[in-house]
C-alpha cells in the first residue's frame, strides 16, 4: 500500500515530520508532495490546496482521501512505527486528538516558531 501526503513545506515542524517519516520508509510507501510546489493544482486537481493547508491531506493508492491525524496514523503504520501514534486513534482519545490537531494546524507557524525559532522555512520551503 502507498500513501501520498500533501503537506505544507513552508512549515518547519511539518517538514521535520515528513523528513523523519522518509527516513523510516524502507519500502518507498510514502510519497511527499509539497502544497507550495509550482503547478500543484494542475498536478493534483483532486486536492484543494486551500483546504489542504487547513488540514493535512493524504491519498492512498486507491484514490481514497484521508484527513488530519488519519493521514499521520496511516503514514506511521506504513513505516512500521505504529506504536508512536496508535493512541491517537483510540476511541476515547480520537475526538480530543482531532480537535487538538486542528488547533495545531491552524497555528502551526506560531507553534513552529516557539519550538524551532523559525516561523517559516527560508526560501519558501524546508529541504527534505
Amino acid at each position: 500500500m502507498k500513501l501520498t501526503i500533501f503537506f505544507d513545506g513552508q512549515c518547519p515542524l511539518c517538514a521535520a515530520e515528513m523528513k523523519q517519516l522518509k527516513q523510516y520508509d524502507e519500502y518507498g510507501s510514502i510519497e511527499l508532495q509539497d502544497l507550495n510546489q509550482t503547478g500543484f493544482a494542475e498536478k493534483f486537481p483532486e486536492i484543494d490546496p486551500n483546504r489542504a493547508n487547513l488540514i493535512l491531506h493524504g491519498m492512498d493508492d486507491k484514490g481514497n482521501i484521508l484527513l488530519g491525524l488519519d493521514v499521520t496514523y496511516r503514514a506511521w503504520v506504513l513505516v512500521g512505527k505504529k506504536y508512536r501514534v496508535a493512541f491517537l486513534r483510540w476511541p476515547v482519545i480520537k475526538p480530543i486528538a482531532d480537535i487538538f490537531y486542528l488547533g495545531f494546524a491552524k497555528h502551526r507557524y506560531r507553534i513552529s516558531y516557539l519550538l524551532t525559532g523559525k516561523k517559516r522555512c527560508s526560501e519558501g520551503s524546508c529541504s527534505l
